[in-house]
């Protein structure tokens, strides 16, 4: 499973705004059912709704809490109230990990709030709950790279915010993701000596993610795979490539070794005067 290093940060970010946007202490709650759930439609004011919601919130029942929070939004639309239940719906949701209905909520408030103080809040629950559906890299990894996008457009619309620095850790930690993806599938097609496959591969790792951690294993497996295709120039380059930027590296001693072996550069004859 995908490791979130930096998930502790990411919880005192959320229950930050969670705090900011609640801002309401719990009230009397009224339209309970026998099981303790009060979702069931009753007209009650905004402030007893809201303050339900929040109390269930509280409680961590999560998914009782969101539904109270969509129910503060129907039937009070046009209060005040209504754009802060949208959120504390989407962070809810996000809690309970019901993805889908947290980045529904979420986006459903960017789109009828776009420019609301809270919208940078709101686009970072987006891509939290694609970052926290991230799988191994034995997986598929469109949902990766949707954690990815969304990731880069906090960046890119609110650069100057707290959720903007988290999102740059995380980006880079989902780069290194997807050239781990890159890697696994460079090595199956070695294992199948389809090395054309590999070299595609392992030269994504290097183009496209090459401040990852996985740059000087491609640099080492390229090389491997130029060999083994009969074209040891290409090899000797990319062993050059490794050399000079991971020259202390377990991975550069193998490619030294591999093109010492089976690909030495030739000997340049000294021309003779006459």
């Amino acid at each position: 499973m995908f490791q979130k290093s930096s998930r502790s940060l990411s919880t005192i970010l959320i229950l930050a705004a969670c705090t900011a946007l609640a801002g309401c202490g719990t009230l009397g709650i009224g339209g309970r059912n026998k099981t303790g759930a009060d979702t069931s439609y009753v007209a009650r004011d905004v402030n007893t709704l809201y303050a339900a919601a929040k109390g269930r919130l509280d409680q961590g029942q999560y998914t009782t809490a969101a539904a109270l929070f969509d129910e503060v939004e129907r039937q009070h639309p046009y209060s005040v109230w209504a754009r802060r239940a949208q959120l504390m719906s989407a962070f809810s949701y996000y809690l309970a990990k019901d993805h889908t209905k947290s980045v529904d909520s979420a986006r459903r408030f960017l789109a009828i709030h776009p420019g609301n103080k809270d919208a940078p809040y709101a686009l970072y629950l987006v891509a939290l709950n694609y970052y926290e559906q991230i799988e191994d890299v034995n997986r598929d990894q469109s949902i990766t790279k949707q954690a990815l996008d969304s990731l880069g457009e906090v960046v890119r619309r609110y650069p100057e915010t707290r959720y903007a620095a988290d999102s740059r850790l995380k980006v880079d930690l989902v780069r290194d993701h997807l050239a781990g993806k890159e890697m696994e599938i460079g090595r199956f097609y070695q294992r199948r000596n389809q090395w054309l496959a590999s070299i595609v591969r392992f030269r994504n790792v290097i183009d496209e993610y090459q401040t990852t951690t996985h740059t000087p294993e491609a640099l080492m497996r390229l090389t491997e795979s130029y060999l083994a295709l009969g074209v040891p120039e290409e090899a000797r380059k990319s062993a050059a490539v490794l050399g000079a930027n991971y020259p202390g590296t377990e991975w550069y001693q193998r490619a030294f070794e591999l093109v010492q072996r089976n690909a030495p550069a030739p000997q340049r004859t000294a021309a003779v005067s006459r």
